[in-house]
């Protein structure tokens, strides 16, 4: 092999790890540069605008803030499609409103932003903030289900907040067909109840969080 062509490839596999080092350090860049924006579009909700969008070619926006149990402070945005989750948890359109005193569905990734649901328990206090106020929500109970399960989604009447994402957590293989669903109620927190297992229930499609 000529001195030549061991050069030649030496400067390509240089390039090609330069390439990858350059790609790691761009993935953890970009979202914290998607954070900053969604947090200036969510000033600018709160302050009466509607439908901010955080960059000029997003299809979302941000429609509440979750605050959780571990500090976190999440911008929920609207739709719970695979590119809104990408960067936070996304409302379930077809459940009440964010600040609506009846169902809210919220759907996010395992891995990711709903990593915390693993570890939530009874009695545990969400808070979800809207441009108009926020709410309260103590954690109730728990349950593993089917994707096909839709009356989680359901509009009930009563203030609540439904948490869903994948299971299992620590699931090599993204999506699969179960999920985790947390159930939180806006209301003062008294004796926790404990989680509860899968209940039958109604088949249908459902959002997909996804990994």
């Amino acid at each position: 092999m000529s001195s030549r062509l061991i050069r030649c490839i030496v400067i390509s596999m240089a390039l090609a790890g330069l390439a990858l080092i350059t790609w790691s350090a761009w993935i953890p860049a970009k979202a914290l540069l998607a954070q900053e924006l969604l947090a200036q579009a969510w000033q600018q909700t709160l302050l009466g605008e509607e439908r901010v969008r955080p960059w000029p070619w997003a299809d979302t926006w941000p429609v509440a803030r979750l605050r959780t149990t571990d500090g976190q402070s999440l911008y929920v945005l609207a739709g719970a499609s695979g590119a809104s989750m990408s960067f936070g948890p996304g409302h379930v359109s077809t459940s009440a409103p964010p600040g609506a005193a009846d169902n809210v569905a919220l759907a996010g990734h395992r891995d990711t932003h709903f990593a915390f649901l693993e570890d939530l328990k009874p009695g545990d206090v969400l808070t979800l903030e809207t441009a108009s106020t926020p709410t309260r929500y103590v954690v109730e109970s728990a349950e593993i289900v089917h994707e096909s399960r839709v009356d989680v989604l359901e509009r009930t009447g009563r203030s609540e907040l439904t948490l869903i994402t994948c299971f299992p957590f620590d699931a090599v293989v993204p999506g699969g067909p179960l999920r985790f669903v947390v159930h939180a109620a806006a209301r003062t927190p008294k004796s926790p109840a404990r989680f509860r297992p899968a209940a039958r229930g109604r088949s249908a499609e459902s959002p997909r969080p996804g990994r």
